[in-house]
């Protein structure tokens, strides 16, 4: 067993440096807690990046994990699983929408998503192939998702970047308007923007964009990655507004920290695709969708969302807390259930590793936005544990 100054120096010989990592080594996880390999305790309010919604070590997830890999752990896509189909199931009837592409990954679900919406624009008219995003979102980080991706410095130096591509302000249903037109197959916009800064949706912003859509026959897809899973309080972000896109995606918590990514569409958006049209080899196998089944019985229940609001609730109450007590360093508060941001006057790398040091994993995003994604069975004394380790580091940081 390598020591952890043994696991750097591995790392950092052999690993592709594209991280910007901490100096801790992660071995073992158990509920809201992770611990190192020197046996320090965390608190883990990142959750892997809004993956772990059933904490670590959740014995029904672990237990549907090792009776699946017991069994058959993957088998091509050119033959059915009853894993893949009860969790297509679930999620055709917990979104109201009709079928579902299983992928490994949030970049690969949107991919997907933007590639049927451009067939399906295609066969309507062979020049409605215009996709309109916004700025500050964040979509993934292949060639045609990080063109999506509304944040130019993801893209330096990949030219040339795919066409067909524009963008416009997030909560601005006005300058949508003026872009949108007959060419635009699809509008793609975050339920709540995550990683540009933790931004939900204003006022009746996207019902207005839904109608635009529809008047100018342009599909709505929802990138739910980040917000759904229940992170908002209801399963979908989407429902928390009274709309239903026609295709939304999903990735991060589905199978609780299993690798799997998802889209979902109407059945006439699905006509769109044959067989050979898309593909995949892992996505959807059996392993990955038992995991996910076990998400799909856990968080949808009444008495989990009702929990994830109550928490969320809770902890935005305490984070305006701490404004309040910091109002030179924290400028802003905002979110929708465990999907927080605290926004600062100062960088926040800084309040990030502090908080590290006091034995709490939070998150840094867009240089001075502290966000919060915590495991979604959090509760109070959870949320005061973090509470207070800001409160000490906010302190510290006030005196310099």
């Amino acid at each position: 067993m390598k020591t952890t100054q043994e696991i750097f120096a591995a790392d950092d010989k052999n690993y592709l440096p594209v991280f910007n990592r901490y100096k801790i080594a992660l071995d073992r996880g158990d509920g809201v807690y992770v611990f190192d390999t020197e046996g320090k305790r965390y608190i883990d309010f990142l959750a892997g990046i809004a993956v772990n919604v059933l904490g670590h070590n959740y014995p029904p997830l672990v237990d549907a994990i090792c009776s699946q890999a017991k069994k058959i752990i993957h088998c091509s896509n050119l033959y059915y699983t009853e894993a893949q189909a009860t969790a297509a199931e679930k999620l055709v009837k917990l979104s109201g929408l009709e079928r579902v592409f299983f992928a490994n990954s949030g970049a690969e679900a949107n991919e997907g998503a933007l590639k049927i919406a451009r067939k399906y624009a295609h066969l309507i008219d062979k020049d409605k192939s215009e996709i309109i995003s916004a700025w500050d979102s964040f979509h993934g980080r292949t060639l045609a998702t990080l063109t999506a991706t509304g944040q130019p410095h993801y893209q330096e130096g990949l030219q040339p970047l795919p066409g067909g591509f524009s963008y416009v302000r997030f909560n601005d249903a006005d300058e949508l308007a003026a872009k949108i037109n007959d060419r635009t197959a699809a509008v793609f916009l975050e339920t709540i923007q995550g990683e540009g800064g933790v931004y939900p949706p204003q006022n009746d912003y996207l019902q207005k964009v839904r109608k635009l859509c529809d008047e100018h026959g342009a599909l709505l897809i929802l990138d739910e990655i980040q917000a759904g899973i229940g992170r908002s309080g209801k399963f979908f972000a989407y429902e928390n507004y009274g709309i239903k896109p026609d295709i939304v995606t999903l990735a991060k918590g589905l199978a609780g920290g299993v690798p799997i990514g998802a889209f979902i569409t109407t059945e006439k958006v699905a006509k769109a695709f044959a067989p050979g049209d898309h593909g995949t080899t892992f996505g959807g196998n059996p392993l990955a969708c038992a995991a996910a089944n076990i998400v799909l019985d856990t968080v949808p229940q009444e008495k989990f969302l009702q929990n994830v609001t109550r928490m969320g609730a809770y902890f935005k109450e305490r984070l305006f807390d701490l404004q309040k007590k910091y109002p030179a360093l924290i400028k802003e508060v905002r979110g929708t259930g465990l999907l927080l941001g605290a926004e600062l006057y100062v960088e926040g790398r800084n309040i990030v590793n502090a908080a590290l040091q006091e034995g709490a994993i939070i998150n840094c995003t867009v240089g001075k936005v502290l966000r919060f994604v915590p495991p979604l069975i959090v509760n109070e004394k959870h949320i005061d544990e973090v509470v207070c380790i800001l409160d000490n580091v906010l302190a510290q940081a006030q005196k310099h």
